[in-house]
């Protein structure tokens, strides 16, 4: 075994980077080549059609049957005319992942032949097996039945000679068995609350968007090495590997020099993407060594949440043409840092002012201060819930290590922001100052311009900040569906800004002008928000002893987290924003206890079998060289000397017995817990099982064989080690 790691050690040493072929045209001329975007619409639907088409996605209006056939027609053409020969309605299972199955244009002619087909019908709606996905008990495996239908909204694309429209998911009793259709309907929801309040300020606001921008962080690993390492096949993180002496403390890999190889597997997924109507803007270097980023320019949610998706799709696919295996696992290695998927939001309107951004006047600053004191308000009040939205088996092991942020949700504003806020509540005028001026920052360096400071630094501890005219959900794991943080965070805003147009309505009723009666509920919002305030550094374990005494979710348990959903106030929050009912909510629950368990499971399994019949066998071999060693060595020198020798060599050889034999135990009582956990029928008691009982075993034996890997030969070593896996380009 150890040659073999020898081998695939030498193999991604001298593994040289791969030619991209690069498009000779400029970006805008193959950008959205993939993608029926409104200039294909234009070109393959007649006028009337497109017209049709392009108000109902505008208005967020059904599509009219009768121009189903038409749009599909045209559709289909274009898709034949770029090489598609199949189609498939894709849509996001419950899984976290996307699904599709593919279906030929093709349909008999009568005369013993095909012709090519795909229709209305086809277009709008396909009906996959609903039993076979995720659902949470809402249908029996008896019962198959589940409807994809068409979101109009997201464009259709080609990938890999297949026509991909993106479609939502439910059941054939209505209830949504996906991500897009939740988030459809809170993106709807937020729309019409925070619309309401928007007209407040400008009447002629007929809608506001929800804007999303994620980063996509990732590891790159060769494929030799990815595939010496079962662990990294099978859960997509290493399950053992003790730290390399140089991993990322002297930070010199952030922003630095991208290696070739890496460089080209890059250029070459952000041509995929261009291609893909993907915004692919921004790559780098992160902080972990072999860990890097690309970011697209914003999108509106649904669209962006698509992208992201598809991203995560292709990644996989360009990094194997340059013999890369791409870890999206939130924590794949042990001491350095792992991988988020900062979430980037923001609020517009259809007349373009981003709300979370201070305007030109003090009534736009008035509207600035009342959607982020809103967001404030929310974030408070269900800062739980959006914990358990980010929260999962797999971010469990990024949140609170190594720059990431900690699994407690507070809001990070800035001084400048948190000191006009401060200014407010503490105010009586009905007058708000001006927010316009941007400090500037003189450097007296002739060369340089004077630099316009922003209304808030960065905190990287916060897992919720507002970074200037956004707020960033940095605490989003890697791996996951952008959907299931966006979700909840725009139901949450949602409701607040109901609540808030309430009172606001009620103020104005009573007599009072406008600007009073926004001040006077900002200042309440401020104060009922301050406890989710927090500028400080989120690692302290101060912060977490201060954290629960203002009366934030502080639980660590992941399963016990998922609680959150069925909390009452949740349940209400989602029922009345039109996202969840109850049922779906409940049953969304039982699937993330069940992939949790799942997915621990998976790698008890994985560790079991590493430690018994890869590990052991190896340290058993060693220590009987080194045993053989000292009897030769008493054989050869007088009793004295040969004890003074061998000392050493006794050392060792007790000391890998005292790691094989509790690695031996804890393998066994890991077992033993599992076959315990399996036999709980309910699924939250099966998952905190698993948690409880599971986890712990797995730490401990995975401590033991990091402790055998510094002493075992390094020649006899099994799997590639962490200086392998993370330092050959």
């Amino acid at each position: 075994m150890s040659q073999l790691r020898f081998k695939v050690v030498d193999e991604a040493f001298n593994r040289k980077a791969d030619p991209v072929e690069i498009p000779t045209e400029r970006p805008e001329k193959y950008y959205g080549k993939y993608v029926f975007n409104r200039q294909k619409m234009f070109e393959y639907l007649p006028a009337k059609t497109f017209s049709v088409l392009i108000n109902a996605i505008d208005n967020k209006e059904p599509l009219p049957r009768e121009v189903a056939d038409s749009v599909a027609e045209g559709m289909m053409r274009w898709a034949i005319d770029n090489g598609a020969r199949h189609y498939s309605h894709w849509f996001q299972p419950l899984t976290e992942t996307t699904a599709e199955k593919h279906d030929a244009f093709i349909d008999h002619d009568g005369k013993g032949g095909v012709i090519e087909n795909f229709n209305g019908k086809m277009l709008v709606q396909q009906e996959p097996d609903a039993s076979s996905f995720p659902n949470g008990g809402i249908r029996n495996t008896f019962e198959a039945r589940g409807y994809s239908a068409w979101d109009i909204s997201s464009p259709a694309f080609i990938l890999d000679n297949t026509l991909c429209i993106p479609t939502i998911f439910i059941s054939y009793t209505g209830e949504s068995l996906d991500y897009k259709t939740p988030l459809l309907r809170a993106l709807n929801s937020v729309d019409k609350a925070a619309t309401a309040v928007a007209r407040l300020f400008d009447d002629k606001v007929n809608h506001v968007k929800s804007y999303l921008g994620w980063e996509q962080e990732y590891f790159l690993v060769d494929e030799s090495l990815y595939s010496a390492r079962p662990d990294l096949m099978l859960t997509g993180r290493t399950l053992m590997g003790h730290e390399s002496a140089k991993n990322q403390q002297l930070e010199d890999h952030y922003f630095g020099a991208i290696p070739s190889r890496v460089e080209a597997f890059m250029l070459d997924l952000e041509i995929e993407c261009h291609k893909l109507g993907i915004p692919a803007k921004t790559r780098h270097n992160e902080v972990a060594p072999n860990q890097f980023e690309l970011a697209p320019i914003f999108e509106e949610t649904n669209l962006a949440n698509d992208h992201n998706l598809l991203l995560m799709t292709i990644i996989a696919e360009v990094a194997r043409r340059h013999h890369f295996r791409v870890l999206l696992h939130e924590k794949p290695f042990a001491g350095i840092n792992g991988s988020g998927k900062h979430n980037n939001w923001s609020l517009g309107t259809d007349t373009g002012v981003l709300l979370f951004a201070p305007g030109k006047t003090k009534k736009d600053n008035l509207q600035f201060i009342t959607f982020v004191v809103n967001v404030m308000a929310a974030v408070y009040r269900y800062n739980g819930l959006l914990k358990a939205s980010i929260m999962s088996a797999t971010n469990a092991h990024r949140l609170g290590a190594n720059e990431a942020p900690p699994a407690i949700i507070s809001i990070f504003t800035g001084s400048q922001l948190a000191e006009i806020l401060t200014r407010i509540e503490n105010s009586t005028n009905d007058e708000l100052a001006d927010l316009t001026n941007k400090e500037g920052l003189n450097l007296n360096v002739s060369q340089i311009p004077e630099i316009m400071l922003d209304t808030t630094d960065r905190n990287r501890t916060s897992p919720f900040a507002f970074t200037g005219n956004r707020f960033e959900f940095r605490a989003v794991g890697s791996s996951a569906n952008c959907a299931c943080s966006m979700i909840a965070l725009n139901a949450v805003v949602a409701e607040q800004l109901i609540d808030f147009k309430q009172k606001i309505d009620s103020r104005l009723s009573a007599g009072e002008s406008l600007n009073h009666a926004l001040l006077e509920e900002i200042r309440a919002l401020i104060k009922l928000s301050a406890p989710i305030h927090f500028d400080g550094n989120g690692y302290s374990d101060e912060w977490r002893e201060e954290a629960q005494q203002r009366g934030l979710d502080c639980e660590t348990s992941t399963p016990v987290i998922f609680d959150a959903y069925l909390d009452p106030n949740s349940v209400k929050m989602f029922e009345a924003t039109g996202v969840f009912s109850k049922k779906e909510l409940e049953a969304r629950n039982e699937v993330k206890w069940e992939m949790y368990t799942k997915k621990i499971q998976i790698e008890a399994r994985v560790l079991g079998d590493l430690a018994i019949n890869h590990i052991i066998p190896v340290a058993t071999r060693y220590q009987s060289i080194l045993l053989d060693n000292v009897f030769k060595i008493k054989a050869l020198f007088p009793a004295e000397k040969s004890e003074e020798i061998a000392a050493p060599d006794l050392v060792t050889i007790e000391k890998i017995s005292d790691h094989m034999r509790i690695i031996k135990t804890e393998v066994a009582k890991m077992v033993d817990a599992r076959r315990t956990a399996n036999r709980i029928e309910n699924e939250r008691d099966k998952a905190i099982a698993y948690h409880d009982n599971v986890v712990p075993c797995m730490s401990v034996i995975r401590y033991h064989i990091d402790k055998l890997e510094l002493m075992v030969d390094n020649e006899m070593w099994p799997l590639p080690k962490y200086r392998e896996l993370l330092f050959i380009r």
